[in-house]
């Protein structure tokens, strides 16, 4: 990457190449370009307004000023700025403007970034425990062996983010812990749209297909505290203004679980097809026939994909032609 550059610096850097997709109403956009002759994938999102402020209402110009990094982890950076250079002030203070752009910049960016945030039809594909057992759960081995999870393990290790954990518990049990903070696709300010992140410590559970009977009390112990934590740090809140999720299929595989105001806008990642409730995630274990060990691994999950995912061309796409899935 040559010498070592702000995230600040990167922005203005970014070349762009093509327009990869726009959705939530064109409040987001996401943009394939290069920098240093690397790729990378730009994504645009005006930030939710503050209601109290009408200057954030009438901020609609095409320029990206003020650029100031939240944070960074491996490839991943995220900003806020401001689309336009004020109205009429030349002081340079940023109260005079305030920021209505959320910047996520993915660079360097691999083929299944691209893929990941293109435009594409999507399909519904129903996973049984044999076809998880038989290609999935291999696609997955496979793609945490590619090295996917650094940035996950730079958070859980301490090497990064550590100013934004807001919850940090190992008291069910050493192997149990969890930390929770803001997820990246959040500005941090707004609660009407808050977007907290909270990631397990065990890396034997890759996705919810891993939690089994034996899981009821931490998942239980882990809901109570990620619920209590937040209203103790956004005290605005309460407890029945979140909702829990899990993704499935995840976008990597080491298990998440998502906190999330209960009146942001549910767009394509809280869909039914792809956000799972943790409370129901729970009660279906707790009615699931078996021991201890028996599981999300033992029932048929139904979930959407995009056509331009793996988990598509790779499985479910070959097993609707009758032939053999490309998994190795």
């Amino acid at each position: 990457m040559g010498e070592k550059a702000t995230p600040e610096s990167l922005i203005p850097r970014f070349q762009i190449e093509r327009l990869l997709n726009q959705d939530q109403n064109g409040r987001r956009i996401a943009m394939l370009g290069h920098i240093d002759g690397q790729q990378g994938i730009l994504i645009a999102e005006r930030a939710a307004f503050a209601t109290e402020s009408l200057e954030v209402l009438r901020a609609f110009h095409a320029a990206i000023t003020r650029v100031r990094n939240l944070g960074d982890n491996d490839i991943y950076r995220w900003y806020m700025a401001c689309s336009s250079s004020g109205s009429g002030s030349d002081s340079g203070s940023g109260d005079d403007n305030p920021p209505d752009l959320k910047l996520n910049l993915i660079w360097p960016c691999t083929e299944q970034h691209i893929r990941k945030y293109s435009a594409q039809q999507v399909r519904m594909v129903t996973e049984t425990p044999q076809i998880y057992r038989d290609y999935v759960r291999p696609y997955m081995r496979q793609k945490r062996e590619e090295g996917r999870l650094n940035w996950v393990f730079n958070i859980l290790e301490g090497r990064t983010e550590q100013e934004d954990v807001i919850l940090r518990d190992n008291q069910h049990g050493p192997e149990d812990g969890f930390l929770m903070l803001p997820d990246l696709n959040w500005d941090r300010k707004t609660i009407g749209s808050l977007h907290l992140l909270a990631l397990v410590e065990r890396r034997d559970i890759w996705s919810l297909r891993d939690l089994k009977k034996k899981h009821i009390p931490w998942l239980r112990y882990l809901q109570k505290r990620l619920l209590e934590a937040t209203v103790k740090m956004y005290p605005e809140l309460e407890e029945d203004h979140l909702k829990l999720y899990v993704h499935y299929q995840p976008t990597y595989y080491h298990f998440h679980v998502h906190v999330v105001n209960v009146m942001l806008e549910a767009g394509t990642t809280q869909a039914t097809g792809k956000a799972f409730g943790l409370e129901n995630i729970i009660s279906q274990l707790e009615t699931i026939a078996g021991d201890e060990d028996a599981g999300m691994a033992d029932v048929s999950l139904s979930y959407f994909i995009g056509e331009a995912s793996e988990i598509w061309t790779h499985i479910f796409e070959p097993l609707k032609r009758g032939e053999k899935p490309k998994i190795e």
